[in-house]
């Protein structure tokens, strides 16, 4: 099936595009440098957000029975939209993108929404002016059918302004709407009639900007901060440029693949065969272009046992037994939407005194410049924590954060710290002396 082109203000049914009511939503945009966030809301039949379960944005992945789910990575948001698991309160789905920051609409590059393989609207930052937002497009039910629209306008406002535009208000303002003075009546004035209270939804976001930053999450009422979720994404379809002439490539490239390094643990050697992997691993990515970065932390429990979770070397951890500390299965193909994702236990967040997440480079030539990576952490009922990878050079390894436990206090401090292999002294072992941790290494594959 062909996919039709949509222009701005331009509408349609569904079922005469060919598409069904499942499919994913995907808004792609050049940002530029600029940081911005892409939302959809759940409106009811007066295009109001009467229930503020139905934004669904970086605060709130997903509507309560998974009919919009978010998935996020640099550049790109895509929402897996299944219709008809929508209740019927919800009439319309609108997807926004809003700025952060001193920066405008206009400075985006050329930018598309697409729906399935039916169809795509094209826009651009050129369509705009000092905006700070857009609402890109909607699908609507009309006469029993959904359709879709192409909006493409500029809203003045960012995303505090579009939630108070579709009804809702963000948690944690007080401001309350003016009352006007009474005046003079021979008769006593009506009753004022109660109208429900405005859904309050957080939009609270905490970046790290500067390496050193830090910020303390608040444990749950009863205690312990749930299960914190730690999200790597990048722009994976990124190409590095081969480096220049006069640099030579690090001498673990031409080990093809065998130049990362895993942890034998203080207490014993996690030694691993890594020979016939490597060959596979190798084989599988003939081809690629991308890169391909990995997740991964040191950690060191409270009792001093230290050791390492990533893929390399298949040692994923365990997150209802020590070290209370999992890494979700690697994407051997570099291709996740969702990027790579580490979780820790923070019920047992007690017997953890300190991880270091990391990345690194596992394929393609070493330039965090053109990754475009970002950390999130999130926690139950907190406001998402955000790292970027925004600094280094052609370093093949970068640690990202620190999470420590200060006397029961969760605290996340952005490290920025990037490691090149020196000679035989692999980029892990480097990073292992910097924040002392004192693991034994050997070569190693996934």
């Amino acid at each position: 099936m062909n996919m039709t082109t949509y222009s701005r203000g331009q509408k349609g049914k569904l079922a005469d595009l060919g598409s069904g009511h499942v499919f994913n939503v995907d808004v792609e945009i050049a940002a530029n440098g600029a940081s911005v966030d892409v939302s959809c809301f759940g409106l009811d039949a007066n295009d109001k957000l009467s229930d503020d379960r139905y934004m669904v944005f970086y605060n709130q992945l997903a509507s309560p029975e998974g009919a919009v789910r978010l998935n996020q990575s640099p550049g790109r948001a895509s929402f897996a939209v299944n219709l008809d698991q929508l209740p019927a309160s919800i009439a319309k789905l609108v997807f926004v993108a809003a700025i952060d920051g001193a920066a405008s609409m206009r400075t985006l590059g050329a930018s598309a929404l697409t729906l399935g393989s039916a169809l795509r609207f094209p826009w651009s930052g050129a369509d705009f002016g000092d905006e700070k937002a857009v609402i890109v497009a909607e699908l609507y039910r009309r006469d029993g059918q959904w359709r879709f629209g192409a909006v493409g306008q500029g809203f003045s406002g960012g995303l505090s302004a579009l939630l108070a535009h579709f009804g809702g208000a963000e948690a944690g303002s007080s401001s309350k709407p003016a009352t006007p003075a009474p005046t003079p009546m021979s008769t006593p004035a009506p009753a004022p009639v109660a109208t429900p209270a405005a859904p309050r939804v957080s939009l609270s976001k905490i970046t790290l900007d500067k390496r050193g930053d830090k910020v303390s999450l608040d444990k749950r009422a009863g205690g312990g901060y749930g299960r914190i979720h730690v999200n790597l994404n990048w722009n994976q379809a990124a190409i590095a440029p081969p480096p220049a002439p006069s640099t030579p490539p690090p001498a673990a490239a031409a080990r093809g693949g065998g130049f990362l390094d895993r942890l034998t643990s203080m207490a014993g050697d996690l030694a691993h065969k890594a020979g016939e992997m490597a060959n596979k691993a190798q084989a599988s990515r003939k081809g690629r272009t991308g890169i391909d970065l990995d997740l991964g932390c040191m950690y060191e429990l409270t009792d001093g046992r230290r050791g390492l979770v990533q893929a390399l070397g298949n040692t994923f951890g365990d997150y209802e037994r020590d070290p209370f500390i999992k890494l979700d299965a690697d994407d051997r193909t570099g291709a996740a939407a969702n990027g790579e994702n580490l979780f820790i236990n923070g019920e047992r967040f007690d017997q953890i005194k300190r991880a270091v997440i990391f990345s690194f480079i596992y394929e393609g030539a070493a330039n965090w410049s053109v990754t475009n990576g970002v950390v999130t952490i999130t926690a139950p009922g907190q406001a998402p924590v955000e790292v970027k990878l925004d600094g280094g050079d052609r370093q093949i390894m970068c640690a990202i954060a620190l999470i420590e436990n200060r006397g029961g206090q969760l605290v996340i401090t952005k490290l920025a710290e990037y490691f090149q292999q020196q000679g035989t002294t692999s980029a892990h072992e480097l990073m292992d002396r910097h924040f002392g941790f004192g693991m034994r290494w050997k070569t190693g594959s996934k």
